[in-house]
């Protein structure tokens, strides 16, 4: 029986996460891969006519995407969700303070100046979010030109409102909530000090479908280095979980809090791990009053990915590691392994012309027990032309003896090649801080703290700020004067000693307030860049006065700074809200706004939210469920 149908009342909502695009795009084998998918998604929500697109972060993999990347997006984004098609649902809530960070703060599809068939909202990830001294990142370029609209930005680190994105189609009401990726351990420590609060409209709060777009660690990499589920707010309906790759669409229903989460997964394979191995798919969701319905759809266009481990040791009757051919044994084994993967990736692709020709193979070989790895180089050589990783076939490892902890230097090249850093991601911050407590006491930091050196340095490493560990040492190194002159400590360089650890225990103790000075010297270190910008450009200029290019006396000095439409946007506000009527599409679909939906948002207030009783019923091959 057909549980939705396409009426006035169903939202029909495309869900994707973590599309990673300009992953490896210089690599000629899987440069385009990303893109490729990019406009399958697109295809999926302009053939299903989807309401919206919904995307959970990191939809590019770089924080500043190259000019490939960027063009390759924006076209296929003018491709698929530019048309005539009209737009079937409306905006209830205040969007001036859903799109407050905008300079165009109000929903792209009833911008008089563009025609929007498919609305995409979007929140950032921990790859594209924003940085430098403007806080820009890529999602604002897109939201800039009219083709997505960037929500869920949350600008202050002590404390965070969640307004949501009212939405209404018919007699169904969506409450869209977003939040885009902060550090985990500071979200985690926010959540605890009850510093995130998630705003409720005050009229008919019960009627509304409450959604939460969340990118940040669902699984436990740390104490406190991911976001446990029972933090969020149990009035919520539906969590759509992004940053996490393994693809786990179907909703599973969180037996404490009552919501349903959903995880989507990437739609590219970054990390050759079990987790990527898993069929990709993105959502199409209906939701209908307070039922859902979350309906998969796999990816054609991503490329198959195969992978098997071995423990060597596993097998004594192949391989003896006293023998002195047990490496080219070892080596043939390993060959019919991935000669075994390579006729079931072909297999696949035999029902799926549109799959990359090359699969991703990945063979992961336990060597313990006194065996040595062959050459990874040789045995890649003869994959070149049917692996699209021929250099990362093979992996191998050793399981980690546990060892008492000594003060011995620590072992990156260990780290590396564990076998469970695969799973996950290996942090900066987290090696420079292990790296500290493990090193000679000679080497030991007397004046920073680690934490505040591994931001500096995860800084310096992914967002390119070069100034940022030379400004954080100055900055500590303020503080501490100050701190001392205040203190009116003896120039005895045993008690300014003592004096400087007492301040730095203190200072570890306070998190907060560390968060604070790394937060003023990473502003520091993007005004120090943008000054030096400026110099560049006043310099450029200059040069190019010297040669003569002053011009002739036209100046543009008598116009004013920026040219004003004036009464433009006055003029879209009375034009009625596009949405609101079903009929053709004109003019009165082209506005941003209406008397009456102003009325509305006017009207509309917010307050704290409590917990109230929820009644939900999600239908998806389960019995129906009233909480």
């Amino acid at each position: 029986p057909v549980l939705f149908r396409d009426d006035e009342d169903t939202f029909k909502i495309l869900i994707a996460t973590d599309l990673h695009l300009g992953y490896l795009e210089k690599d000629p084998v899987r440069g385009n891969d990303t893109f490729v998918t990019l406009n399958e998604i697109l295809d999926h929500a302009q053939n299903n006519e989807v309401d919206f697109i919904l995307l959970g972060g990191d939809l590019f993999h770089e924080n500043k995407p190259s000019r490939k990347t960027v063009h390759s997006c924006l076209e296929s984004l003018r491709k698929y969700c530019m048309g005539d098609r009209p737009v079937q649902f409306e905006i209830l809530s205040d969007q001036a303070v859903n799109f407050h960070y905008s300079k165009f703060p109000w929903v792209n599809y009833q911008d008089e100046n563009l025609n929007i068939s498919i609305p995409i909202f979007s929140i950032h990830g921990n790859h594209d979010d924003p940085t430098g001294a403007d806080a820009l990142c890529a999602l604002d370029i897109l939201s800039c030109a009219g083709l997505l609209n960037h929500f869920g930005r949350s600008t202050s680190v002590e404390k965070i409102d969640i307004s949501p994105i009212l939405l209404r189609k018919g007699r169904t009401k969506i409450a869209l909530y977003g939040l885009g990726a902060i550090p985990d351990e500071r979200l985690y420590r926010m959540f605890v000090n009850k510093q995130v609060t998630m705003l409720r409209p005050k009229e008919d709060e019960d009627s509304w479908f409450n959604m939460f777009v969340i990118h940040q660690n669902r699984s436990k990499h740390g104490a406190t280095n991911y976001i446990p589920e029972q933090f969020l707010d149990d009035f919520i309906n539906l969590v759509v979980w992004g940053h996490e790759h393994e693809c786990k669409i179907a909703p599973s229903q969180n037996e404490q809090q009552r919501f349903y989460v959903s995880q989507p997964g990437s739609s590219v394979v970054t990390s050759l791990s079990p987790g990527e191995a898993v069929k990709k798919h993105i959502g199409l969701l209906h939701v209908k009053g307070q039922k859902m319905k979350m309906q998969k759809i796999a990816l054609e266009t991503v490329r198959t990915f195969h992978m098997e481990d071995i423990v060597l040791a596993d097998h004594p009757d192949l391989f003896n590691p006293d023998n002195p051919k047990v490496t080219q044994a070892i080596q043939a084994f390993c060959m019919e392994k991935v000669e075994l993967m390579l006729d079931k990736a072909e297999r696949e692709r035999l029902g799926n012309p549109r799959q990359p020709e090359k699969p991703l193979i990945r063979l992961r070989v336990d060597y313990t027990g006194g065996f040595e790895p062959f050459s990874v180089h040789r045995f890649s050589q003869k994959y070149v032309d049917r692996v699209a990783n021929p250099k990362d076939i093979i992996h191998f490892f050793r399981h980690r003896e546990q060892k008492e902890k000594d003060d011995s230097d620590l072992n990156f090249g260990k780290l590396v090649r564990s076998p469970a850093s695969e799973g996950m991601t290996l942090r900066v911050e987290d090696l420079v801080k292990q790296y500290f407590q493990t090193a000679e006491k000679k080497v030991q930091l007397s004046l920073l703290t680690e934490r505040g050196m591994g931001e500096a340095v995860q800084e310096f490493v992914d967002k390119e700020e070069k100034d940022a560990i030379e400004e954080l040492v100055k900055f500590q190194l303020e503080k501490t004067q100050r701190f001392l002159k205040e203190r009116r400590t003896d120039a005895e360089e045993e008690k300014i000693d003592e004096e400087v650890r007492k301040f730095r225990e203190s200072r570890k103790k306070n998190t907060e307030e560390e968060d604070e000075e790394v937060r003023e010297a990473m502003t520091r270190a993007r005004a120090h860049r943008s000054e030096d910008t400026v110099l560049v450009a006043a310099s450029s200029d200059e040069e190019l006065m010297d040669t003569g290019m002053k011009g002739t006396g036209d100046s543009d000095d008598g116009l004013p700074a920026t040219l004003s439409r004036g009464s433009g946007r006055a003029r879209g506000r009375a034009r009625g809200a596009r949405g609101q009527n079903s009929t053709a599409r004109g003019s009165s679909r082209r506005g941003r706004g209406s008397t009456s939906q102003e009325t509305a948002t006017s009207s509309r207030t917010y307050k704290p939210v409590s917990v109230p009783a929820k009644n939900m019923s999600v239908m998806d091959g389960r019995p129906s469920v009233c909480p």
